[in-house]
């Protein structure tokens, strides 16, 4: 290619992102606690992969970060069962909620991706984006969300709580805490 479209595409270099495992956790099935903590601050951001059972019927989860359990979190959720959909936000709020869902359903589990972007940065707020869905085969509630939080402070996320809001993670419920270079 020649002209302008094809200097900019000879100038472009893909980008190098690697994943590295910090630390695996499994539920227990008599709390509804997964947390992370002591996280290096060598990355340049942060992902959690979840697989996520609870031990009684469908529950939110929810997070905070480093302890903080004053009205510094914000979150946005877009979220749709296959016949409607529905977008919702909360701002001041102890925690970011909506992070997936778990389901006590036999051999269902709602899944989870949830991305902290510049997690030790200490002078910029902390974002996070979620997807996630749940599907139960209609026995319980079906989702699938985009959603996003803001913790407003700049300290660095040195530790991390999942909560399930209202009950225990089961004991083959799954998290994932990874470090993104790049």
């Amino acid at each position: 290619m020649s002209g302008v479209l094809g200097g900019l595409l000879a100038s472009f270099s893909p980008v190098s992102t690697s994943f590295e495992s910090i630390a695996t956790a499994s539920g227990t099935g008599s709390s509804g606690v997964i947390t992370f903590s002591s996280i290096p601050s060598t990355y340049k951001h942060l992902q959690i992969r979840s697989l996520n059972r609870s031990t009684t019927g469908s529950l939110n989860m929810y997070m905070q970060f480093n302890g903080v359990t004053t009205s510094t979190y914000a979150y946005h959720i877009l979220s749709g069962n296959g016949t409607t959909v529905t977008a919702s936000g909360s701002i001041n709020q102890t925690f970011m909620l909506e992070l997936g869902l778990c389901s006590s359903a036999t051999s269902m589990a709602g899944a989870s991706i949830i991305d902290i972007i510049d997690y030790a940065s200490t002078t910029k707020n902390k974002t996070i984006r979620t997807f996630y869905g749940l599907d139960t085969n209609g026995t319980v509630t079906q989702k699938i969300a985009l959603s996003s939080g803001l913790w407003r402070s700049t300290d660095a996320v040195s530790s991390i709580t999942i909560t399930a809001n209202g009950g225990n993670f089961a004991s083959d419920a799954q998290f994932a805490l990874y470090g993104i270079k790049g």
